[in-house]
């Protein structure tokens, strides 16, 4: 048989896509992947646009979204007023998740004052982070398009209320690369025993390669699931196995050039080298005595204070994105737990001594200036009560997009800062107002990218994590 003829009777479907006129096979898998090229080590360090103050991002997620008008944004005349109807003016054109007819105000049964040099308001609820008032930055003028848990998580980490972009630990990764060579550049840690609400797509990659998504770990247990060799293989029969697989992974990439062929190559041997260099980073018996107890945490065991102590070594072993999820801080008032007094007082007590011993605990390693911190939730807490529980004696607040309060602090961050304002009762914003899409912008700004630029193409459009939105806040900037 003639050899040409011997090929063509072999050829696959995809050989004849791949060879016919034009190349359509290349061109519909280009379309698919949106023209996609990856790095023979995708996750080598690059270089931002301009020299951005921070290195690296550790982000502190309350899910659930904390009450910020019982912990940062004081209002004196909302408390005055505590137990009156709400004004109609503020609630025409309003949308409340489980609230109806005219609900009562209610002002914070907390104690705030102004701390530190900087005069920044804070409540009870947080006393060691008083320590820290000039070092933040807080935001008081927040706002979102969501009102439900898990549209507004996607938002704030994908740009998007719906599943399928890719997060924002994602594009920094894909932007950055990581400093470490046998650790993740995108890490993430859960506490309080849930994830949140909006899923992995809050860490997942999207249509960017599989490669740039976040590694969840644990802090107990087995620090990454299924990175242990099975029963029966030792490393070194490991280190063949994967040496075979990157030879025939090599031969399908250079027929196909699929960047995700590349990608998977980079990931087992990440994988690899992650079987060592994990269990030693995550391993917090390794610290001293004193800085396990400054974090309040426990050697073996799974809490947010153990991940804020990880989110330190981690950022100082080279992870570019550290990723904290915290469950528990919808304060609806449907149990005692849920209460904005002894409720909130237990629930802070819980991240409040951790999140100030991050703070010191960079600063001593000299970190702090190059590591950008951020601390909030999804969206608001209503000035009023929650409807449901109007008439029992547990206090809580509904869910709230058109203001609320987070902090940030370190890389490129004003020190002592309190930005924008909102009216007298918290029910708008009135100075400054920052939609998720500028808090997006300017953390990307703090790491040196113009987000309008960095930018992937997928489907014959530009995508971004701010989408076609967004502004720096440079108010805020040091």
């Amino acid at each position: 048989m003639h050899p040409e003829l011997h090929r063509l009777r072999h050829a696959t479907r995809r050989h004849f896509l791949r060879d016919s006129s034009l190349g359509l096979g290349s061109l519909a898998l280009s379309s698919l992947i949106g023209g996609a090229s990856v790095p023979e080590n995708p996750l080598a360090a690059k270089k931002p646009h301009f020299a951005g103050k921070a290195r690296r991002v550790i982000y502190l997620h309350l899910s659930g979204a904390p009450p910020h008008l019982d912990l940062f944004d004081y209002k004196p005349e909302l408390v005055k007023r505590t137990g009156q109807n709400c004004p109609d003016d503020f609630l025409k054109g309003r949308r409340f998740a489980f609230t109806s007819g005219v609900p009562k105000l209610l002002g914070t049964p907390r104690t705030f004052a102004q701390r530190g040099k900087s005069g920044v308001w804070m409540s009870d609820a947080i006393p060691k982070l008083h320590e820290h008032a000039d070092d933040i930055t807080v935001i008081r003028s927040m706002n979102t398009d969501q009102f439900n848990h898990a549209p507004a998580e996607l938002l704030l980490y994908t740009g998007s209320p719906r599943q399928g972009r890719p997060s924002m630990g994602t594009w920094v990764t894909y932007g950055l690369g990581s400093e470490s060579e046998n650790l993740p550049g995108f890490v993430v840690l859960i506490s309080s025993g849930v994830q949140p609400s909006g899923g992995q797509g809050c860490w997942g990659s999207g249509f960017l390669p599989s490669v740039y998504q976040g590694v969840q770990c644990r802090s107990k247990g087995d620090p990454v699931l299924y990175v242990s060799d099975p029963a029966g293989m030792d490393r070194d029969t490991r280190r063949k196995s994967l040496d075979a697989l990157r030879d025939l992974n090599e031969l399908q990439e250079k027929e196909l050039g699929n960047p995700e062929t590349t990608t998977r190559i980079a990931q087992y041997e990440l994988a690899f080298r992650m079987q060592t260099s994990v269990p030693e980073v995550m391993d917090i018996t390794r610290e001293t005595k004193q800085t396990i107890d400054d974090y309040g945490a426990t050697p073996g065991g799974a809490s947010f204070a153990n991940n804020c102590l990880l989110a330190r070594r981690l950022v100082e072993k080279g992870v570019r994105y550290v990723q904290l999820f915290d469950w528990g801080w919808d304060f609806h008032g449907t149990n005692p737990g849920e209460d904005i007094r002894d409720g909130l007082t237990k629930k802070c007590s819980t991240i409040d001594k951790p999140i100030a011993a991050l703070i010191r605990d960079l600063k001593r390693v000299g970190l702090f200036d190059e590591t950008l911190i951020v601390c909030g939730g999804e969206f608001g807490r209503t000035p009023f009560r929650e409807g449901r529980t109007a008439g029992g004696k547990v206090l809580g607040r509904d869910h709230y997009p058109d203001c609320y309060s987070l902090f940030l602090c370190g890389g490129g961050i004003k020190h002592g800062h309190t930005h924008g304002e909102t009216d007298e009762l918290g029910f708008g914003v009135t100075k400054d107002k920052v939609h998720v899409h500028d808090l997006q912008a300017t953390i990307l700004h703090c790491l040196g990218f113009d987000h309008t630029r960095l930018t992937h193409r997928f489907q014959g459009r530009d995508y971004r994590l701010t989408d076609v939105h967004g502004r720096v806040v440079k108010e805020i900037l040091a």
